[in-house]
């Protein structure tokens, strides 16, 4: 059965006010169920509709005109990837959640909507009975939903043009209030633009390592940056915490290979760390560094979650400076909370270097964003000039 209810705005174009609406598009009605009610229970969001398959959602999109949509892969009728640009086609700034079971070629199938337009994913659980894993479904899924949608009110905000005042003797309609972003939206980042932030020299420590921070938005991120780290990768180790979920860093670390033509994958506990690879956290599992005799060695824990990831960012910055102490260069990426600040904060106490890629450039401009507004950063960068940035320094430029 299909809910929906009508929309009172332009289609292409979103709401700058009142809650965000929402439209599930899964063919479980379990999970349509399950998700309606975390949605309906949330001040902020509405259930713009509940849908069961692709061709229903692109059929009803411009009567519904929601601002974001749950898009399941595995529907019948229409699938979810072969929906998403159609949804794109009639309504340009849609925000898409790809959600999908852990399975290689649904993690496969997830990067793939990354590059055709999808906003983000996200892994459904393969119990809903299973308490743990439902609660960080319904957790991480009613983030992703209030810090993507804020970022588009954010944006058709910036894009709308001031009401322009009224002629003398002219008819005036209500008066109605235009805010920058709804209220019921809280924004996801700090209130400091990243262009007046202050910064912190670099350190005059010639780097041993690269340490990297990513989430929401970071897969296209660290593709991006990869790509132009190749003299870096030959001189040091890389070592980087995605948050992603297990078989999701397996499909990561192959792309990263590929796009960096440098050895990259999953790390493995104990193996030696060595310059001329990429080491990625694998979902599931915190990341440390440890001496191993005269080497640095790879930990990896079942530990708890750490600012509500694993893998986090924080164990692997803090576990750093026992090993390369103020010789580190860390880069914090776009990601929605603050992992990363705190582990970032101990590097730089202890003599090394952050960099912040900067909020226009970000998905979500949370973890980068609480390192800036922390004054940590030695610069807070668009991602198209990190990578140069990264390369100088390592070949010796501190400036």
């Amino acid at each position: 059965m299909s809910v929906a209810f009508a929309g009172n705005s332009t289609p292409g174009s979103s709401r700058e006010a009142g809650p965000l609406r929402v439209m599930v598009v899964d063919d479980s009605v379990v999970i349509r169920g399950l998700i309606s009610r975390w949605i309906g229970a949330e001040h902020d969001m509405e259930v713009a509709a509940s849908l069961r398959t692709g061709l229903e959602a692109v059929n009803q999109i411009e009567r519904i005109n929601p601002d974001v949509a749950v898009l399941d892969i595995e529907m019948p009728e229409l699938d979810g990837i072969s929906a998403l640009p159609q949804l794109l086609a009639k309504k340009r700034d849609l925000v898409i959640i790809m959600a999908s079971t852990l399975t290689r070629r649904n993690a496969e199938i997830s990067f793939k909507a990354l590059s055709l337009g999808a906003a983000d994913y996200i892994p459904k659980p393969e119990s809903t009975r299973e308490a743990s894993a439902a609660d960080i479904f319904h957790h991480d899924l009613i983030q992703k939903i209030r810090h993507l949608g804020a970022r588009l009110r954010r944006k058709a905000a910036v894009a709308s043009p001031p009401l322009a005042p009224a002629s003398p003797g002219a008819t005036r309609g209500p008066v109605v209030a235009r805010p920058a972003a709804s209220a019921a939206a809280p924004a996801v980042h700090a209130p400091s633009s990243s262009s007046v932030l202050s910064t912190r020299p670099f350190s005059t420590q010639a780097p041993k390592v690269l340490l990297i921070g990513s989430s929401t938005g970071g897969p296209q991120a660290l593709m991006a940056l990869v790509a132009e780290l190749g003299p870096v990768i030959d001189r040091v180790p890389v070592l980087i915490t995605q948050h992603m979920p297990p078989t999701f860093t397996t499909i990561l670390a192959e792309h990263l290979a590929r796009t960096s033509r440098k050895p990259a994958a999953e790390a493995v506990d104990g193996e030696p760390v060595k310059p001329g690879r990429i080491y990625l956290a694998p979902g599931g599992k915190h990341m440390r560094v440890v001496r191993s005799g005269a080497d640095v060695a790879i930990a990896l824990d079942d530990g708890p979650a750490v600012n509500f990831c694993k893998p986090a960012v924080d164990p692997l910055f803090t576990s750093a400076i026992d090993i390369w102490h103020g010789a580190i260069l860390s880069v914090i990426l776009t990601g929605m909370g603050s992992d990363g600040m705190r582990g970032g904060k101990d590097i730089v106490a202890a003599g090394g270097s952050v960099i912040a890629q900067d909020e226009a450039s970000s998905v979500v401009w949370g973890m980068p964003g609480a390192a800036a507004n922390a004054g940590i950063c030695a610069a807070i960068l668009p991602l198209n000039q990190i990578g140069a940035r990264v390369n100088r320094l390592f070949a010796g430029d501190r400036s």
